[in-house]
Formats: structure tokens, sequence, C-alpha cells
């Protein structure tokens, strides 16, 4: 027999960053919240259980075992031979310390109503979950995405990964075929490779990291080639010969190449599931929820967040969506989605850190703006922690009498790179001056003194004849 409860203020399908975000602040503010998952262990989505948390954990035991390799010039050998369980027993108990407060039973000892199943919409208003059924004043969407499956001849033969299963391995394949070049790719391929794997990766693109400038991809790629990895761009896998061998399109010529593995990363689709959106009159083109600026469907009452409302798909994206949904829910003045000032980091070694707008996305709206580029390699932080080769590009508003010089956006590729732009972050999103990074006080030697240097220079470069000509006349007049 099916129940029905109409007590509820809003439900929440799907408890990752986004979902999260939305109940449990709802939640705090005393509404009446109804956070449903598929299960238990899903709680905490894509994040938790398949990406950021598990792939960092990965990242942080590759670079133990890289950063050991490097000792003997000092004179330390180490040796031995990768468990790659132990490696797996890491993963999972970083993963698990967060699971303590990112569960079904911690939720509901806190109050907060937790349904598991599978939820469908059975109405404008209405969510169906084991044969009951609940109703809201607001519902919002927040099911995540799931990895885009490789689909080519004799795919069935090989053993086969992505992000769902590749934490789950036992014993570390020998060579790792990563069809793939953006960042779930490249932090795989580079983690694989330091723990011992030969890694090959194969990209469609004409560089790595489609998103970041090619200046910067460009000298990631140098340093993974200088650790062993191998990359093959404008390429393609044409098909599977058999378990272990592949068909591969490089430079227009089809080539073999032997493996014990694959792992795809070639993107990510909305997930969908059972939802039956239909039922409540939200519509879908091409497998994607129709959304509108506000992140609202076509059901007024219904709101998507996170990778399934397909926009860019990082949990902060998620939570920024969320506090856009928070403010719509009670202000009269609706926020809509603005990416402007995002930013995203892949943690790769050196990481790539990328904000605010691209050279690309300037010139197209037509905003003018000037580049400006350093190098690391007379920094002496960089050079006393061996990475010269980090690259800081900025793009700045053009110079003008009335307006202060704002910074629009920019990249750095270095270690610790997502660490240093923060505070450019900041004076992106403030609006702030270049003055604010000029005029800061850094402690020596700290590597953020990058974002300084650039700024000084360029204001060096401003000095002209004119210029030193009247200081000159007023340093003779003042002494």
């Amino acid at each position: 027999m099916s129940l029905k409860n109409t007590n509820y203020d809003i439900i929440v399908i799907g408890a990752g960053s986004g979902g999260l975000s939305v109940s449990l602040f709802m939640h705090k503010a005393t509404f009446k919240v109804l956070l449903i998952d598929r299960s238990d262990q899903a709680i905490g989505g894509d994040c938790l259980n398949d990406g950021c948390v598990p792939s960092k954990a990965l990242i942080h035991v590759s670079r133990i075992v890289h950063d050991a390799s490097k000792a003997g010039q000092f004179g330390i050998v180490t040796e031995g031979t990768l468990d790659a369980g132990r490696v797996m027993e890491y993963i999972v108990n970083s993963q698990n310390i967060i699971r303590e407060r990112e569960n079904a039973t911690y939720f509901r000892n806190d109050g907060l109503a937790v349904a598991l199943g599978e939820a469908s919409l059975s109405g404008s208003n209405e969510v169906k979950v084991n044969e009951r059924y609940y109703t809201a004043k607001a519902i919002v969407i927040a099911t995540g995405s799931r990895p885009m499956k490789l689909k080519l001849p004799g795919i069935e033969l090989v053993k086969y990964y992505d992000n769902e299963s590749i934490f789950h391995i036992n014993r570390l394949p020998k060579k790792l075929l990563v069809v793939g070049g953006g960042p779930v790719g490249v932090e795989i391929a580079q983690a694989f490779q330091r723990l011992g794997s030969t890694v090959v990766i194969v990209h469609r693109g004409r560089h790595l990291l489609k998103k970041d400038p090619v200046k910067i991809a460009n000298i990631l790629q140098r340093q993974m080639e200088k650790e062993g990895v191998t990359i093959l761009l404008q390429s393609q896998v044409k098909r599977f010969l058999s378990s272990t061998i592949a068909e591969i399109e490089v430079d227009g010529k089809n080539i073999e190449m032997s493996f014990d593995a694959i792992f795809v990363a070639i993107g990510r689709k909305p997930d969908l599931g059972p939802l039956t959106l239909e039922n409540g009159n939200v519509k879908v083109n091409d497998g994607q929820i129709v959304v509108n600026e506000f992140l609202r469907t076509t059901n007024k009452k219904i709101y998507v967040c996170g990778d399934v409302a397909g926009s860019l798909k990082f949990s902060h994206a998620a939570e920024h969506q969320a506090r856009i949904i928070l403010n719509n829910l009670f202000s009269p003045v609706k926020k809509k989605l603005n990416n402007d000032h995002l930013s995203w980091v892949t943690f790769s070694d050196p990481e790539v850190a990328s904000f605010g707008l691209s050279e690309q996305e300037l010139q197209k709206r037509k905003i003018s703006y000037e580049l400006l580029e350093t190098g690391f390699e007379d920094d002496d932080r960089a050079v006393v922690d061996r990475h010269r080769y980090g690259q800081l590009s900025l793009y700045v508003s053009k110079k003008n009498v009335f307006l202060k010089q704002k910074i629009l956006g920019g990249s750095m590729v270095a270690p610790h790179a997502g660490e240093l732009i923060q505070e450019l972050i900041l004076a992106n999103t403030n609006g702030l001056s270049i003055n604010t990074i000029f005029n800061k006080i850094y402690p020596y030697p700290v590597a953020a003194r990058i974002n300084q240097k650039i700024i000084v220079d360029y204001k060096a470069r401003g000095l002209t004849n004119g210029i030193k000509k009247l200081l000159r006349m007023a340093f003779n007049i003042f002494n």
C-alpha cells in the first residue's frame, strides 16, 4: 500500500555537493526538508565516492612515492615494491573519515529526514521513493553525472576502468592506456605513472586540458613526459584487436599498441536515472534537462543543481549553484547563474589553475584587456624548490585615468598553483584594483610573491622617458 506525506517544505534528490548544500542550509534554517539518495553509500555524491576525495588521496600517495624516488640524488636510496592494496586501503580510510559526517544516520540524528531508494517524479510537486509519495513546495534535482562510456569495436574484450571503478583495483596495471586528456585523465595518468605503471595518454585535442591556455597546458605536458608518460595528441583509439592490443590513429596513421588495462575519461553526462521527469512536467532535450538562467526547470517548482544542470561539472560549481537556488527560494530579486568568476584546478604536479574570463571569452565579448605573463625562472622560491618552469598569465583591464585596473582572469602552472592563485581569485571576484596586490607586503620568500612580481614588472614597463624626467625633477626639487 502506498503512503503519502505532504509536510515537506523542500525535497532534495541527490546528496552530493549541491544537494547537501541546499538541504543542510534549509534544515539549519528550520525548514522541513527531505533528502533523498539511492543508498547510504551514495551519500556524498561523486566527489566523495568516485571523484575528488579518492583521486586526491591517490595523488597524495603517488607524490610520496615519486618524492622518495628522487631522494637518491642526495644519497638516500629507497627500495621495495608498491603494495597496491595498501594504496587503496589508504583511499578508503580517507573516504571513511569524511563519511562519518556524511551518512543517513548522522543526518537523521541531527533531525534531517532522509529517504534511501530510487526517486522518481510522480507529479508536479510529488516524488515517489520505495512506493511512498512525498510532496513539497519546492524540489531540487541534484543527481549529478555519470562517466561517458567508450563504445568501440572490441571494447568488451578489455579490462576497462573509469572513475567509478579505478579506485577499487587491487593490482597495478603494468601498462595503462588512458583515453582522454582532460583533468581526470591527466590526474590518473600521472598518479599511476608515479606508482609504477607505464602510462600512455591518447587525446583527441591539440593540447591537454582544453579549458586552459595552450602555453600553460604545454608546460604540464613537458613535465609529465619527463616523468615517463607518453602523450599522443590529435589521436584516437579506433578499436581493440584483443584484450591487450589497441589500434590507435596517430598523425593519420594506424598503429598497434599493447596495454594491460584502459582508463576512460572522455566526459560525463547528466544522471537522470529513473526520475521520470515527464511526470513532473520537466522537459528534457537530448539527454539534458531544460533549465533557465535561474536554474529553474520548465516546472517552476523544480530546480536543478550541480552536474545535472549541465554547466561546469565541478563540486564547487555545484556549491555555487546551490547558493543561487537558496537566494531564489527566498528573494524577490532572482540571481542568474554567472560563471565569470569561477575557478578550477587540475591537481597534477605541477598543478594547473585557471579563473575568471579566458582570453577567448574576453575577445568574444569585445572586452579590452592586457595580457601579463611571467615565468618563475628568476623567482627565488622557485629556484630552491626546483620549479623554475612555472608560468603565470593574467588578463587585466586596460589602463584608464578614471577606472582602476582589474584582474579579469588568469592561469598558472606550478606546484600548489591552486593555492597560490587564491588571492588573485579574491581580487577578480571582488573587482579589486591590481594595486591591492602591488601594495601587499609578502613575507619573503613565500611562493605567492609571484603574484606581486607580475604586477611590479608590469608597472615598471610603464616608466616612460617622460615619467622618468618628471621623477628626476621632483627628486632635485625635494632633495
